[in-house]
């Protein structure tokens, strides 16, 4: 397989850089040593080593050397209600990049009648011109049909994408229905990628909406309420099952919920292929601020799934996340402006959703879990940076320091502090949901690809310096499994001999069955409709019967049935 990337020519070449007197942190071991980067590759690791006159040294003593993070969920480009992100590529990864996180995958939301070639061509052409770092592409799908599989096959097979998101929510314009998932699952696991889902049960979501504007709830509070925790959790249980019965690897964006993150703990216990993701929202604040008086600072935080009203949600998740229940986490970043909200002020279902936190990911898990002893170093770096790479096959190029890998490199100090700002901090959304908030655990040093990006305090980026990384398909730590169990699951019938007894006669008969009403009534009644007369029956036994061929005869015994006696004494 060949993977074409004519930006690479044109990048700038990388530092030559030496770290020196850090501690190195990988995912499965800690070790004091110094690192020699050149090329943008990382070339050597150890002790004394010897490297060229007038490399430029980095000073890590007392911090961490780690692996830059990988942000597995950026919606950087997609619309939403019409309206695009007012952070870009360009302030999205530089954003990124001022938190450690050296590597994104983006959605490529793919609106119906769109080719997915032709809206993936147009993403990585705009990411080339815009990103400051390293990229990646997931295709989310809107539309299913038999006739994506030639396009399916073209981008795993020739533009490496290997990862292709499915909405179980927004009914009449993405969603898909059950018997869609499963033959695309299936298809999925042909070709040897991920699928992934936005878990929420759509058709529920609808009602409620309509119920809730009924009743004149119009304001953000009328998003959480028509999107409770029950449809998530419901979701996630059939994706589950759906991706069991297709043998099928699935990763569930977005956990917001305990119930949803109990589903997938239970089933990845039950030994499925299911990882699950939350986010900087999840992990750091909570649902209670929909209901703030202030409309704007509501309507910062709607994002669907919707963050959980229990305030102890985010401490339950990073306990899940930090004994390996839960995998991967990501920010989910799609930020938009107070004005570009606004347009659903009288509608909480026009709003935009989505939310910041490309920036914060990183200090938010260090804060929230290894500050607390709930994990280590070791296990950060693997939710934030190498479980990522490796669920998408981009290990070990990122996610780990070691000699071939990319120079992605963030220098951590785990003592220092930061307190988020939209006054500070490096998107151009006027507002931060995490405004206020002081989190231990902060990037001082971050090279990507080889350059140094961020150092004392200043960011130095270049637009349009992001290359595109392309994915392979069959990634080990997925499909290992996913073998082992297709050589399990293959149905097997039991040799017996033909049956030779009686076959009793069947009668076919076709009965008229009037149709299901497709359409509701009204959605807001204006009076009560009179009840209904049990009494009155529109039973007949007039005109023809479908028994009418069998003869009669001309008694009938009236027995006791097999449940005892009747009480029938008279027929008179």
């Amino acid at each position: 397989m060949s993977f074409q990337n004519k930006k690479n020519c044109a990048r700038p070449a990388g530092d030559r850089l030496i770290i020196k007197g850090g501690k190195v942190v990988n995912d499965d071991q800690s070790f004091y040593a110094d690192v020699y980067v050149e090329d943008g590759i990382i070339k050597q690791i150890g002790e004394n080593l010897i490297v060229p006159s007038g490399v430029k040294t980095v000073d890590a003593y007392g911090q961490l050397v780690i692996p830059g993070g990988v942000d597995a969920n950026t919606n950087l480009l997609a619309p939403q209600k019409g309206q695009y992100p007012t952070d870009d590529f360009y302030n999205g990864t530089r954003a990124a990049l001022s938190g450690g996180t050296t590597t994104i995958i983006d959605h490529v939301l793919v609106e119906p009648g769109i080719s997915l070639l032709t809206a993936f061509d147009q993403w990585k052409e705009t990411a080339e011109q815009r990103a400051c770092c390293d990229f990646s592409l997931h295709l989310d799908i809107t539309r299913w049909h038999d006739g994506l599989y030639e396009e399916l096959e073209s981008l795993i097979k020739d533009k490496g994408v290997n990862s292709f998101l499915f909405f179980m929510a927004y009914k009449d314009k993405y969603m898909s229905s059950d018997s869609q998932l499963y033959e695309a699952f299936g298809i999925l696991r042909d070709l040897g990628a991920i699928a992934q889902v936005h878990a929420e049960n759509g058709d529920i979501i609808d009602e409620e909406q309509k119920k809730l504007l009924c009743l004149g709830i119009t304001g953000p509070e009328g998003h959480v309420l028509s999107h409770p925790e029950e449809v998530e959790t419901e979701a996630v249980y059939r994706a589950i099952t759906i991706a069991k019965q297709a043998n099928c690897p699935l990763y569930v964006t977005k956990v917001m919920s305990k119930s949803a993150a109990d589903v997938i703990a239970k089933a990845r216990k039950k030994g499925m292929v299911v990882y699950g993701e939350p986010i900087t929202a999840s992990l750091a604040t909570d649902g209670s601020h929909y209901w703030s008086k202030d409309w704007a600072t509501a309507a910062a935080f709607v994002m669907s799934p919707p963050l959980n009203p229990d305030p102890s949600t985010p401490q339950y998740l990073i306990s899940l996340l930090a004994c390996g229940d839960l995998q991967v986490t990501s920010s989910a970043q799609a930020s938009f402006s107070t004005a570009q909200k606004a347009v659903g002020k009288d509608d909480f279902t026009l709003i935009p959703e989505g939310t910041n936190g490309i920036e914060e990911r990183m200090s938010v898990v260090w804060d929230r879990a290894v500050s607390t002893g709930k994990m280590d170093e070791n296990e950060f770096v693997a939710v934030t940076s190498t479980n990522a790479a490796k669920l998408f096959n981009i290990y070990p190029r990122k996610g780990r320091i070691a000699v071939g890998s990319d120079a992605d490199i963030v220098v951590w100090n785990p003592k220092e502090t930061r307190t988020i700002s939209a006054k500070t901090h490096n998107l151009t959304v006027e507002v931060n949901i995490f405004e206020g908030l002081e989190f231990r655990g902060v990037a001082t040093v971050v090279i990507s690809s080889g350059r140094l990006v961020l150092e004392d305090g200043k960011l130095n980026v270049n637009e349009g310096s992001g290359r595109f990384v392309p994915r392979k398909s069959f990634p080990d730590t997925v499909y290992k499994r996913i073998r082992a169990r297709s050589k399990m699951a293959e149905a097997r019938g039991v040799p017996r001999g033909n049956y030779d007894g009686p076959v009793h006669d069947v009668i076919s008969m076709t009965m008229s069955v009037p149709p299901t009403p497709t359409t509701r009534g009204p959605s807001c009644p204006k009076s009560l409709i009179a009840p209904r007369n049990l009494h009155q029956s529109g039973f007949t036994l007039s005109g023809a019967q479908v028994d009418d061929h069998i003869p009669r005869r001309s008694t009938q015994r009236i027995v006791a049935p097999p449940g005892g006696k009747s009480n029938i004494t008279s027929l008179s």
